[in-house]
């Protein structure tokens, strides 16, 4: 921190009085609005792509869809992170913006999974192959939970990095809640993505213009919708915010923290792309990892269930219900996959201050790389095996896939904490305030994100239409970030470093 300069009658100023720490069950609460934001976000992922095939936007262009989401991110994460810094409402630096993101995400998650009614009411008919005024709905919905997303998660991880203090050791374990509450998300969205009876529990579901998949998926997402409503109000109760006194030559952050922050009068754009210059070789490495890292998980993330309904099962989205029962055990996956997350959530710190930050990172991108290639020789293999007269896959086909979904827990964790624990103590020195730290890191997921959505459905399609192309490019991205963790993170740079005493 800078030494202030005395007062003008020469009165050295007051000694700011050190902050008070924050208990960690304090920490754990405002965390839990992870599960809620992770619950929508593991329907989107289990759900939508295949269901915006129903509404007739073919596979090729699939991944476009999604463009939507690193676009909005590109924007509107660092933008979010850099206001925040410099919020001076009475409600805090953070909150607000976390509850205005959940309220764009609640409105997104009706236009969403209403997409079909609404568009019949504009004069489409269900008779059509493709929905055009649903799929208009559709994309403004997803467009607005992807903004609703990056609005809120940014001042989310902003706010952990601000109850931690400087205390490296309590960074990681906040980081680690926050990654225990996406992975209980993530278990209760894919497992009622899963199941197929929804539409019996909540009948008015079921519409002229919305099939039975449909009704399932517009009750999931209201489930979704409580419990968004009800983590949130745990998690912004669950901590006061000292308001930030622009006049101040030391401001105040949450619970008291101090945070030294720039106030430059540049425009944001400006300030946002002026900050690399000062990133130091540790954070470039931070960045590089991430981003290859992402480029590997993108691919899974876009066509995870699709690749079960359409590869493994057989099927296509708008014919018969080998596809549908392939997607649902997709999400069943995914729900695996979730459990592993929350798993290795807990151990992450036991295990990055025994081996090295850097060390974890790497092997576990090394394992997802693995499971990447696993999938695309169950591709092959049920490629060129006979099925049984069902035309349902042998059981063997489908235990190894769900173990590969499974499997990939361990590495997701390592994505959705380690990065952003990181990032957070890494950037500190510089003075550019925590929020436009998680803005910084959020380009390096972007970025990669705007590449895959662009080129994974042209990919595909040039070799077939399947998604083993753009799995193959997946993993060998995911290894060469392993690769780069490894060699360009020495523990001496991001070693086990100790809580203050």
């Amino acid at each position: 921190m800078t030494v202030p300069e005395r007062h003008r009658n020469g009165a050295a100023p007051a000694v700011v009085p050190p902050p008070p720490r924050v208990p960690l069950r304090r920490v754990l609460r405002v965390a839990s609005v992870a599960c809620g934001i992770q619950f929508g976000w593991a329907l989107q992922l289990s759900l939508l792509t295949p269901y915006v095939q129903e509404l007739g936007i073919p596979h090729a262009w699939a991944s476009l869809v999604w463009l939507c989401g690193p676009l909005s991110g590109l924007i509107v994460q660092p933008l979010v992170g850099y206001l925040s810094d410099r919020s001076a409402s009475p409600f805090g630096r953070r909150r607000p913006f976390i509850a205005g993101g959940v309220a764009t995400i609640a409105l997104a998650v009706l236009l969403v999974s209403h997409s079909a009614d609404l568009g019949h009411l504009l004069g489409d008919l269900s008779a059509w192959p493709r929905r055009p005024r649903a799929i208009a709905v559709y994309l403004l919905g997803f467009w607005l939970l992807d903004v609703g997303n990056n609005a809120t998660q940014g001042p989310c991880r902003a706010l952990l990095a601000d109850l931690a203090g400087k205390d490296h050791r309590r960074t990681r374990i906040a980081n680690a809640y926050f990654s225990l509450f996406m992975a209980l998300g993530n278990i209760l969205g894919f497992a009622t993505g899963s199941y197929s009876g929804w539409f019996t529990i909540f009948p008015f579901t079921v519409t002229s213009a919305c099939s039975i998949n449909c009704a399932n998926l517009k009750s999931a997402f209201l489930l979704d919708l409580v419990l968004l409503i009800i983590t949130t109000y745990i998690s912004i109760s669950s901590v006061q915010e000292v308001p930030l006194n622009s006049s101040s030559e030391v401001p105040y952050s949450a619970e008291g923290t101090v945070e030294q922050l720039n106030h430059g009068q540049e425009a944001f754009l400006w300030e946002l792309i002026g900050s690399f210059r000062y990133l130091t070789l540790p954070v470039w490495m931070v960045l590089i990892v991430t981003a290859l890292t992402w480029i590997g998980w993108f691919p899974f993330i876009l066509f995870d269930t699709d690749w079960m309904g359409r590869e493994i099962y057989r099927g296509n989205p708008n014919e018969g219900q080998h596809y549908q029962i392939g997607v649902r055990m997709g999400a069943f996956g995914l729900m695996l996959n979730s459990i592993l997350l929350g798993f290795t959530s807990v151990v992450m710190e036991k295990l990055c201050r025994k081996l090295g930050t850097g060390l974890v990172w790497g092997i576990s991108n090394i394992l997802m790389s693995f499971c990447f290639v696993t999938m695309l020789v169950i591709s092959s293999i049920a490629k060129n095996v006979d099925y049984p007269s069902s035309g349902l896959p042998p059981d063997g086909i489908v235990v190894a896939a769900l173990i590969a979904f499974a499997v990939l827990g361990a590495p997701l964790a390592v994505t959705y904490s380690i990065p952003y624990a990181m990032i957070s103590t890494r950037i500190e020195s510089l003075r550019l305030g925590q929020g436009l730290a998680m803005g910084i890191l959020n380009l390096a997921i972007v970025i990669p994100q705007v590449l895959v959505s662009l080129g994974s459905g042209p990919w595909d399609q040039l070799f077939g239409g399947s998604n083993s192309p753009a799995f193959a490019v997946a993993a060998v991205a995911a290894f060469a970030s392993g690769v780069v963790a490894i060699v360009g993170l020495p523990p001496s740079y991001i070693g086990r470093t100790k809580s203050r005493r």
